[in-house]
């Protein structure tokens, strides 16, 4: 894909659509979710299984000034978070420099609920993004491809966007905002299906567009899309940095999730919950115990996901009506390395880390 693509076109958030895109798609009632997908940037490198950097300069389609890069100053993993970082440096031609990181060709979905914790910085010029495009850009081209905007924040607003872009006979785009401090951690996500994308932040929606039967010509967001991370450095829609701009500029990136609907749990109480896994680190000859203890008689979801994000071993946990359990997980054949236990249940989703030696 040349540098400059996809020709990502911004603004202010411009209603473009008929009437009835803009009718919001009937509510349909709370998923629940199954994680298929994840990154929790845990281990001492970026995991070249999860992601794939663009490089270069060129603008990128908005008259961005950065040149993104490869480099560990400009991507790096540190204390369980992905840092991309911009920074004001001479390099190959260009006077500022940041990252630019996607999964194409690597991991794609359609439909699901796809969420990211990040913290910002905020400055002057600063356009951080967490985004999808769809999978067959390089066969359509950009709009046709689809894309949906999961974060964007510019210059030092307290508001984030999200945005979805296609084609309907020329560029369109549907978008809302909310407020928020993006200097503190949030999660970012939306809830994709066949009727409606829908904006979320820290769990409560904020924004929905209809994709019900391709209205208006959405059929671009019924086909695979790949996530992208990214912050640049100037460009249409933000501006450009002044002397008020502080760098480096750098983007904290917990995680990056993706589920998708699951079979319903039966219908019991969930309640707060611990868990902890046992011994860890553990070797070839000894199977790790898990312990959840909640409040009682609840069910949970326990998925191990492996160092590149695939699920490799799941299970359905029953808790009694004392509140605890202790339940073993078959774990011998599994190579070394570093795993996240996830436990899911419909109060929310705890990590557990642990090592086979």
């Amino acid at each position: 894909m040349p540098h400059h693509l996809p020709t990502r076109w911004r603004g202010p958030l411009v209603r473009v659509l008929s009437f009835a895109l803009m009718l919001i798609a009937p509510n349909v009632q709370a998923q629940s979710w199954s994680l298929v997908w994840s990154d929790e940037f845990d281990i001492d490198s970026i995991n070249a299984a999860n992601w794939v950097f663009e490089t270069g300069a060129g603008g990128w389609g908005n008259n961005e000034w950065e040149y993104y890069s490869n480099r560990p100053e400009n991507a790096v993993t540190h204390n369980g978070n992905l840092l991309i970082i911009a920074r004001k440096e001479s390099y190959k031609g260009s006077d500022y420099t940041s990252a630019r990181m996607k999964t194409q060709g690597l991991q794609n979905w359609t439909y699901g609920k796809v969420e990211a914790r990040i913290k910002l910085q905020q400055s002057k010029g600063i356009w951080p993004a967490f985004w999808m495009l769809g999978e067959n850009i390089t066969q359509v081209g950009w709009p046709k491809c689809g894309e949906i905007d999961i974060m964007e924040h510019i210059n030092t607003e307290t508001k984030t966007y999200g945005t979805m872009h296609w084609d309907n006979n020329g560029h369109a785009q549907y978008g809302g905002n909310t407020t928020c401090t993006a200097t503190d951690y949030h999660v970012y996500g939306i809830e994709w299906d066949n009727t409606a994308i829908r904006w979320f932040l820290d769990g409560t929606q904020y924004w929905e567009g209809n994709i019900s039967n391709n209205i208006n010509s959405t059929e671009e967001f019924h086909s695979p899309q790949f996530i992208i991370l990214n912050m640049a450095v100037g460009g249409n829609w933000p501006g450009y940095p002044d002397g008020t701009t502080v760098f480096p500029d750098t983007m904290f990136v917990d995680y990056v999730r993706v589920y998708q609907v699951a079979t319903t749990l039966p219908q019991k109480d969930q309640q707060a919950f611990t868990a902890t896994l046992y011994p860890n680190p553990a070797g070839d000859h000894v199977n790790p115990t898990l312990h959840v203890q909640s409040a009682g008689d609840c069910i949970y979801r326990a998925r191990m996901i492996n160092s590149v994000g695939q699920v490799v071993h799941e299970q359905t946990l029953q808790v009694g009506s004392s509140g605890d359990l202790h339940t073993t997980l078959p774990t011998e054949n599994l190579p070394a390395g570093l795993y996240n236990v996830m436990i899911e249940g419909m109060d929310g989703v705890k990590c557990v880390r642990w090592v086979k030696e």
